[in-house]
């Protein structure tokens, strides 16, 4: 009996090719895209095992884990894209915690019809985020759905890591006394993001500040480690995660709107639209809470860092039981920054 002979299927048309459903299928077509694609830009030892999961040896002590979905509208922005803004905001997520973020599970949700030159842009720039940031892809999955049951991709992460002995960095940990440092200047992601929207349409120099803080962040807890709450201000910007944070600790807070780093740029496209750009994302920068005598030391090591130059300590904790956040303006008065109603920039990650 002569068996037939295996076939090898052609190497995927990256420059003219497009998904469809038979590459979320479980088959050939599955598993030359897995490969093609994904193995060949996450290249490493524990995902190059292709098993449905990643095993490997931990240090003793204090494991952290997140997980994230990114909807981002459009795909590809000023300073980024997608696939470079899932790693960058898991890897923040952990960092928040004082953790040595280790690695990183990617599921991809592509829609059917999407072009595959699209598709390994993005994770090209997903793969160089993770090795830039030296925290690898490990696990992943994919998916295919028909064709308008999507919106071209989505991306789903998980990401662990290790929390450094005796180290305890907490939201509710935020007390009357404490100082408020932000690592620099706020909105960049959302104006650069909404500048490519076909419906808004205006320009702008500005780019996303879309960057992984954990180098930053590991800097400042060997400096100080006893830092009380970071938190990376993204959805509603500072003034929705700082009420997050008075209301997780139960504390009141006073800022100062003169200390705000805003750009110029920022807060021109923000008076154009009638937005507050103390409500517009962020992705590249963080907030510090600590107590008052640490300020100074961890302002120096941010500002040290190329990520941290424009750091800026914007107010204090107090004590208030309504837990507001209230503002000094420029001009003098006195606001209340309150939560969001709504949503006021849908997929803005």
């Amino acid at each position: 009996m002569t068996l037939p002979r295996r076939s090898h299927p052609r190497p995927l048309d990256i420059a003219h090719g497009r998904v469809d459903l038979t590459h979320g299928g479980g088959g050939r077509a599955m598993a030359q895209l897995v490969e093609e694609m994904f193995i060949v830009a996450f290249d490493n030892e524990a995902l190059n095992q292709r098993n449905d999961q990643a095993a490997f040896d931990v240090p003793g002590g204090r494991m952290v884990m997140t997980t994230d979905g990114y909807v981002i509208s459009p795909l590809f922005f000023p300073g980024g894209d997608i696939g470079s803004l899932a790693v960058h905001g898991t890897v923040n997520d952990v960092a928040m915690a004082g953790a040595r973020p280790m690695g990183l599970s990617a599921g991809f949700i592509i829609e059917e019809g999407f072009p595959l030159a699209d598709l390994k842009k993005i994770v090209d720039s997903m793969a160089r985020a993770s090795k830039e940031a030296g925290v690898p892809v490990v696990t992943g999955d994919t998916k295919v759905v028909e064709k308008g049951k999507g919106d071209g991709i989505f991306i789903t992460t998980a990401g662990i890591g290790m929390v450094p002995p005796g180290v305890h960095i907490s939201g509710e940990r935020a007390a009357p006394g404490d100082a408020i440092l932000v690592s620099g200047t706020m909105g960049d992601h959302g104006v650069a993001v909404m500048s490519q929207r076909e419906s808004l349409g205006f320009e702008t120099a500005i780019l996303s500040d879309s960057a992984a803080l954990h180098t930053m962040v590991a800097e400042m807890v060997a400096a100080r480690p006893d830092i009380h709450v970071l938190r990376d201000p993204t959805r509603g910007g500072l003034a929705a995660t700082l009420n997050e944070i008075a209301s997780q600790a139960g504390v009141g807070m006073a800022l100062k709107e003169t200390a705000i780093p805003v750009r110029a740029e920022v807060r021109g496209a923000c008076e154009l639209l009638g937005l507050d750009p103390l409500y517009v994302a962020n992705e590249g920068k963080l907030i510090c809470i600590c107590k008052a005598a640490d300020a100074d030391a961890l302002l120096a090591v941010m500002r040290a860092h190329p990520l941290g130059r424009d750091a800026a300590l914007i107010g204090h904790c107090r004590t208030d039981s309504h837990h507001f956040v209230q503002m000094e303006t420029a001009m003098g008065g006195n606001r209340v920054v309150d939560w969001l109603a709504g949503e006021q920039l849908p997929r803005i990650c």
